[in-house]
């Protein structure tokens, strides 16, 4: 038996990357998976790699900046599946890299849009349907933009600060509904959106921000999304923390090549 047998989860940005990855290994691991993404071609792919391998998944076309397209997400995965018990909220853009100054207020917005308040429709349309079904997961995706000063992202990096922020006081207002509320904070992967808006070379650069100077793959994001079901927040980074707040949503910070260092948990 698969550790989340008979779970229902929902993958936003589920096309490539770590969203796929996520989903064929949440899918091999029991649950069945709503893809969302707006690329419908790969989502689709996507969806035939996990049937292939026997699993249930369905394709959901979902622009997450946009409330109708968020909403029938939530909608069309419980009329599906007549239930939600988890949530990744995976989808992001990444802007193109200027100083704050020269970032486009179009880019800002869209940015904003995409990452922050797709994060937050995600989970205002997700939680009613996890209090029906009398509890659920829902796992954020920040990044080490978040808890670092990165040159030239500071539109990425305000959605990761507040998607760790909006994480914790949702953690807050939920745990004694038996929802968890947690944040994986990226360090540098090598996933196809950092190769394409940074090139490889300089991508493997950024695995300098932390001491043992690796980059992330995205099947160990995937594997630390889905330990989350069972055990509370993993942030991916070099560095612990043990604050008061950490300790009172159940946050653990995972470190490369170490086990989840935890700190609490609700």
């Amino acid at each position: 038996m698969g550790k989340l047998d008979n779970k229902v989860a929902i993958i936003t940005g589920a096309s490539g990357g770590i969203g796929r990855a996520a989903a064929v290994l949440f899918a091999k691991e029991g649950a069945s998976i709503s893809i969302a993404s707006r690329n419908v071609e790969a989502g689709e792919e996507t969806v035939r790699i996990i049937k292939e391998n026997g699993r249930r998944a369905t394709f959901i076309r979902t622009d997450v900046s946009k409330v109708k397209d968020v909403k029938n997400m939530v909608k069309t995965t419980v009329d599906y599946y007549s239930k939600l018990d988890i949530l990744y909220n995976n989808a992001a853009i990444v802007h193109e890299p200027a100083q704050t100054i020269d970032i486009t207020f179009k880019d800002w917005q869209y940015t904003l849009a995409t990452n922050l308040t797709g994060t937050w429709l995600g989970m205002k349309f997700a939680i009613p349907e996890m209090i029906r079904a009398g509890g659920g997961a829902i796992i954020n995706t920040a990044s080490i933009c978040a808890l670092v000063g990165v040159p030239n992202q500071s539109a990425y990096s305000a959605t990761k600060g507040g998607i760790v922020s909006i994480s914790r006081t949702t953690a807050v207002e939920y745990a004694s509904r038996n929802i968890r509320v947690n944040c994986i904070a990226l360090g540098p992967v090598a996933t196809p959106m950092a190769l394409k808006f940074f090139g490889e070379e300089h991508t493997r650069n950024l695995a300098d921000l932390n001491p043992r100077s690796q980059i992330g793959r995205m099947e160990e994001i995937a594997e630390v999304a889905s330990r989350e079901q069972n055990q509370g927040a993993v942030a991916y980074r070099s560095k612990e923390r043990n604050s008061p707040q950490s300790r009172r949503t159940g946050t653990a910070y995972f470190r490369p090549n170490h086990p989840p260092v935890r700190t609490g948990s609700h």
